[in-house]
């Protein structure tokens, strides 16, 4: 499986910081229940690794990835935790050669023509188009998608289910990702039913608009 078909699966990434590596439990449950397949655990804690772990172990019908991954060693960490795939912030070309070489799934970000580039020679089909809004928006993408025909792209950073809709009428948009459906404040609150709520709404935001598209 590649990562075309990972996050197009469900059409949301969702980016989680976990402090306690616990919460994957309870927190992997709200993500099934809302309709999700696929979960992104963000690199930002010490409890990073240990919520991969745990949740793989509790839900091994999820696709559980690494995110805000910087370098190399980080990466192989994550996958011994039992990662599927590797997503940054940035483009890291050793990073992305390395996932390459290993076979692993990447989702690298950029915000340039520049990293596109990088990106199409090493024949990538999607990227992480990030911080969204602050580069742009849909203004933005659109301007740097027009030379590259045939790239998908998922936008994060300042995304919600207030503008989703608007991004995704963009044809070369592959799936929506964010952190708003699972917001530490709702993690540490043991808000679970919210963000069930939250990502069964996003999802929801999706499929209406991809029968519109």
């Amino acid at each position: 499986m590649d990562i075309l078909e990972i996050t197009g699966k469900d059409g949301l990434l969702t980016a989680i910081e976990l402090q306690n590596a616990q919460d994957a439990v309870p927190l992997g449950r709200a993500l099934i229940d809302g309709g999700l397949t696929v979960a992104e655990i963000t690199f930002r804690t010490p409890a990073a690794a240990e919520a991969v772990k745990t949740m793989v172990q509790a839900y091994p019908e999820m696709i559980v990835g690494a995110g805000s991954i910087v370098q190399v060693k980080q990466a192989e960490q994550a996958v011994a935790a039992g990662a599927k795939f590797i997503v940054s912030a940035g483009f890291n070309p050793v990073l992305v050669d390395w996932c390459i070489e290993k076979n692993i799934p990447t989702l690298p970000g950029i915000a340039t023509a520049s990293e596109i580039m990088q990106a199409v020679i090493r024949d990538l089909k999607v990227l992480k188009f990030f911080p969204a809004e602050v580069m742009g928006g849909l203004n933005g993408l659109k301007a740097l998608s027009a030379p590259f025909p045939g790239m998908k792209f998922i936008p994060m950073g300042g995304i919600s289910a207030a503008n989703m809709a608007e991004y995704l009428k963009l044809p070369y948009i592959h799936a929506i990702g964010g952190s708003w459906p699972v917001k530490k404040n709702l993690i540490a609150e043991g808000r679970y039913d919210e963000v069930t709520r939250l990502i069964c709404e996003a999802l929801a935001i999706f499929k209406e608009a991809r029968m519109r598209r």
